[in-house]
């Protein structure tokens, strides 16, 4: 037999391959990690997030940080302003007064006007006139508004027989316009009124600067001497409560209802959807009729109801009954809106297959169904959270829900309507934190929608 002739070594040499680019892979992500890589890459929601976890931190830790009683009055500084003038001058106590002394003189331009006994200031304003001969007595006025434009001469502060007055009726240091107006024997007006422009200025004792803390004890401070009044950067109220801490302590009211009260009748709602789509049949006929009948209760009807069974009288805070309401009342709308997803989820092939292999009913709703519509319940829960906080002003201002000195921005909103002429920034702030926190919420339910729902995911998550 004849050996096979031997091979050339060189055709033995292996092929050189060419160089090939690797392959670019995705490694393989979760639902929900790729939910959260969605959710990251859409900045108003990821903006939204971080403004609602501020809010939080606003409303839990800024009263540890900012530690004013919320309802403490600071009676020398009543509706200010943000950034208003905090400066006072020291000043004796309050001393009686029984009239200009006999040493008091009036030259013959201030004949039949008012003049200035003494300095005006917070304490008192103490006016002096010289007596008409056809006037038994006088009538004071005092206005905010130079009597010339409004053509009123303001507020009648009291009817004497004397010829000086001592107005110490709640001054604040501004320019006040007072006004004498003789009266005869019948108590008719005669002669012209007499008009004088006074600049109250803002004092207080040295004592009561030592006590409230605005001087220290060994402190050294002498009379006519200015210093600075307690800080109250977003200014005060009305009754002069400090607006930062009371926004602080009603955010954790308002947030309370705005998100346990969605929370609660979501969840309920979710439970008795679910059961009633899933079932279907008269079963879900009936469920669905007892809905429609929870729908026709009256919601303030059952507040009262509510109210005196937890034996909440008048002017208090009826906080509970109101999230007790929201919670038995409002859940119809997501078990609808539940329903009808259920209903179409339970016709879809990966349903029939679970039932096949004996999965249980309750899992089967669980596991598989509840998380196709978790898009569309996280959306209705964004809605639903503006809706609780709107309700619970829209209970406080009837009287029903949030009670004074208890702040909420809702009540705050209502107390603010009263004055937001002369004084905005009452229902400023609190608007403004109302608003910022329902834009917050839209924003984020569309993200999460977006970023739950495969199908707006389109080819990116392919």
């Amino acid at each position: 037999m004849t050996p096979p002739p031997a091979l050339d070594p060189a055709l033995l040499t292996p092929l050189q391959r060419e160089a090939q680019e690797p392959a670019m892979t995705r490694p393989s992500l979760s639902y929900w990690a790729d939910a959260w890589r969605q959710l990251r890459a859409n900045r108003q929601a990821m903006a939204s997030l971080m403004l609602i976890l501020m809010l939080v931190v606003f409303s839990t830790l800024g009263p540890v940080i900012w530690n004013v009683d919320p309802s403490s009055q600071d009676l020398d500084q009543v509706g200010i302003a943000p950034g208003a003038d905090r400066s006072v001058t020291l000043w004796q106590p309050y001393r009686p007064w029984s009239g200009p002394s006999d040493s008091l003189q009036y030259s013959a331009d201030t004949l039949h006007q008012l003049t200035l006994a003494t300095s005006a200031n917070t304490q008192a304003v103490r006016l002096a006139w010289v007596q008409q001969q056809d006037a038994s007595a006088y009538r004071v006025y005092r206005n905010l508004y130079p009597v010339s434009e409004v053509g009123s001469l303001g507020l009648p502060l009291a009817t004497l027989k004397t010829d000086s007055f001592e107005d110490r009726l709640d001054l604040s240091p501004t320019r006040y316009y007072y006004s004498i107006v003789g009266l005869n024997s019948e108590g008719q007006e005669v002669g012209t009124p007499s008009t004088i422009a006074v600049e109250v200025r803002r004092v207080i004792t040295v004592e009561n600067a030592r006590a409230r803390g605005l001087l220290g004890q060994d402190e050294a401070a002498e009379i006519g001497d200015r210093i600075n009044l307690a800080l109250h950067p977003l200014g005060t109220d009305y009754l002069g409560r400090d607006m930062l801490a009371r926004l602080m302590h009603g955010g954790r009211v308002s947030l309370f209802i705005g998100l346990f009260a969605p929370l609660g009748f979501m969840l309920l709602g979710i439970v008795y959807g679910s059961v009633a789509g899933f079932i279907g049949g008269n079963v879900d006929q009936l469920l669905m009729r007892f809905a429609d009948f929870v729908v026709a209760l009256p919601f303030l009807l059952f507040m009262i109801l509510l109210k005196v069974l937890f034996g909440i009288g008048p002017g208090e805070s009826g906080i509970w009954p109101m999230l007790l309401a929201m919670v038995i009342l409002l859940w119809p709308a997501p078990a609808r809106l539940v329903r009808g997803q259920i209903l179409q989820l339970r016709e879809q092939g990966y349903v029939d297959a679970s039932r096949l292999l004996g999965t249980p009913t309750a899992y089967l709703i669980g596991r598989h169904m509840l998380p196709n519509t978790l898009g569309v319940i996280l959306v209705t829960l964004t809605f639903q959270v503006p809706g609780a906080i709107f309700t619970e002003a829209f209970l406080s201002f009837i009287g029903m829900g949030v009670a004074p000195p208890t702040p909420s921005w809702g009540a705050m909103c209502n107390e603010g309507i009263k004055s937001m002429l002369t004084r905005p920034h009452e229902i400023l702030f609190p608007a403004l934190l109302i608003s910022a926190t329902v834009l917050a919420f839209n924003l984020l339910g569309d993200g999460l929608r977006d970023a739950l729902d495969a199908r707006m995911r389109g080819s990116d998550s392919a």
